[in-house]
């Protein structure tokens, strides 16, 4: 696919190195970064920063500074490159083996040697495993992983995937030690050890992590270069209590996630030494639906949603410009994209859903739950909420009820197929259309989702990854995209931007979010160059 749309503008100075003359902050000059995202290990998912489990942006932010892998994607976004590997490339013209050499001299932080073992591990570790999160579901199409001598590894594929070489960018394919992670187990609670650029000490109370404090790894072999030598990253409860630290120089980057209003302050009234950035983003939002779940299971009911939607008016009521409408899962900047859902449904049509509901002989109004997560995707969600279920209600058709959930409830009872209805964003693992699609559709799916399609699963999906040239792949992605809005087993709302704001001092802040919303703490640096 053409990667220039989602290329980063060069700032200037930024690409010069910056001095690290890291300034008056606490715990030894450490640049502090505060987080809305919550770390909790609970009953229900004690292994929250586990590669073999985690599978939201809040644990993959902690593990892309600890856990290394083979590719990464660079900074300016575009086709992966090497990073814990010298070199990687598929050795058949089918994309079905692909091999990669190790860097000479690569360590754990601990000091023992990483060895071409030593990724065979961690990858059968994950397919071993198989987290109901979703997370193997990347590693799927792997057929046997093989090691020859200590510094090559190859892969062998079940069937052709191009994208593949983003896949061993993601840390579900961290390098892990046998020494410190058991094979088919996962291990609890917060600690991390791996090779990247950073060790890692955490702070608890109780079931929650409060602070994390990443130091310069020694060790590090890699295609990074750190422009600090400590960064702290600190939750907080909600994006208010985020900005007032701010305010008060108790740290010195918001990350996500900013309210709109606070967006809107920084940007109509700025503070003395605060910038406010807008910085490239592909987040989705969308409702998800369990459609063995009595209330959706009739295909008319979750297509009559999709008639009354207002996508507009959801987006200018509570999100304004930080958000525009999506009537796809492919969002507009990704090649790919179209949009089906306008073409099927148009602009909202009460007449229209009425018809679907009385011709499938469903009675109105249709009862629904929609539930949400209080404490994930920031403050607006629960308006956004109260906005579909007033949608929603407005023609009669359905009668809805809002529900909340903290994320460490809301995501287990999502996946065990308590919730008929429900509501979550996408951050994509890589800038790829599959990874709007695959995710959602494919077998062992991060939904857990009862609804299958064989023709997308079996026929569409691995159709698409055999495209080396991802714009050649359009034709298929249209294709699941028209399936998608006829079955609507996921409906889209919106596509939305990021920003972060930071002290004025501080360098390297437009590189510091990358598309994915993956923080890239290494980017930061105090002074000027």
């Amino acid at each position: 696919m053409n990667r220039k749309t989602l290329v980063l503008p060069a700032v200037a100075g930024l690409l010069a190195p910056l001095l690290a003359a890291c300034g008056g902050t606490e715990d030894g000059g450490a640049i502090v970064v505060g987080t809305t995202d919550q770390f909790i290990a609970t009953a229900d998912a004690p292994a929250p920063l586990d590669p073999a489990f985690a599978y939201d942006t809040g644990a993959w932010n902690i593990l892309r500074q600890t856990v290394q892998t083979l590719m990464h994607v660079p900074r300016e976004s575009g086709e992966p490159v090497p990073e814990a590997a010298q070199s990687c490339g598929f050795s058949d013209k089918a994309s079905e083996s692909y091999r990669c050499k190790l860097r000479a001299g690569l360590t754990f932080s601990d000091g023992t040697p990483i060895t071409a073992e030593d990724v065979k591990f961690s990858i059968d570790r994950v397919l071993k495993i198989k987290s109901d999160n979703g997370t193997a579901a990347l590693l799927a199409n792997i057929d046997t992983v093989e090691t020859k001598g200590a510094d090559e590894v190859v892969f062998h594929l079940k069937t052709p995937d191009a994208t593949f070489p983003y896949k061993l960018s993601t840390p579900v394919a961290g390098i892990l030690s046998k020494n410190k992670y058991e094979a088919g187990k996962l291990r609890d609670g917060f600690d991390v050890d791996g090779s990247g650029p950073y060790t890692m000490k955490v702070e608890r109370e109780g079931e929650k992590a409060t602070r994390f404090v990443f130091s310069k790894n020694p060790a590090y072999k890699g295609d990074i270069t750190l422009r600090n030598d400590k960064v702290e990253l600190r939750p907080y409860a909600d994006a208010n209590a985020m900005g007032q630290a701010l305010d008060s120089d108790d740290i010195d980057m918001m990350a996500r996630s900013l309210t709109r209003q606070q967006i809107k302050d920084l940007t109509e009234k700025p503070k003395e030494g605060i910038k406010v950035s807008e910085v490239p983003g592909l987040e989705i939002r969308y409702l998800g639906f369990n459609t063995d779940a009595p209330s959706v299971k009739e295909k008319a009911v979750r297509q009559a949603m999709a008639a009354v939607v207002d996508r507009g008016a959801l987006v200018n009521g509570v999100y304004g410009p930080t958000a525009e409408p999506l009537y796809s899962l492919i969002p507009s900047s990704i090649t790919g994209h179209a949009t089906p859902f306008f073409d099927e449904y148009g602009e909202p049509d009460h007449a229209r859903a009425a018809k679907l509901l009385k011709d499938a002989g469903v009675k109105t109004p249709v009862e629904l739950t929609l539930n949400y997560t209080t404490d994930h995707y920031g403050a607006e969600t629960a308006k956004e909420f109260e906005a579909l279920k007033k949608q929603l209600g407005a023609g009669g058709l359905f009668d809805a009820t809002v529900q909340g959930a903290e994320w460490s409830t809301f995501r287990t009872a999502q996946k065990r197929g308590d919730y008929a209805v429900y509501g979550l964003g996408w951050f994509p693992d890589y800038p790829d259309p599959d990874n709007y699609i695959a995710p959602f559709l494919d077998s062992d799916n991060f939904l857990n989702t009862p609804y299958v399609n064989k023709v997308v699963r079996d026929q569409l999906i691995p159709r698409s990854r055999r495209q080396a040239d991802r714009t050649a792949a359009s034709p298929v992605f249209n294709q699941i995209q028209k399936i998608v809005a006829k079955d609507v087993p996921v409906l889209p709302l919106w596509q939305g931007k990021q920003y972060v704001a930071a002290r004025d001092d501080l360098n390297g802040v437009e590189y510091a979010l990358n598309t994915s919303s993956d923080l890239l703490l290494w980017e930061l640096g105090r002074g000027t160059a």
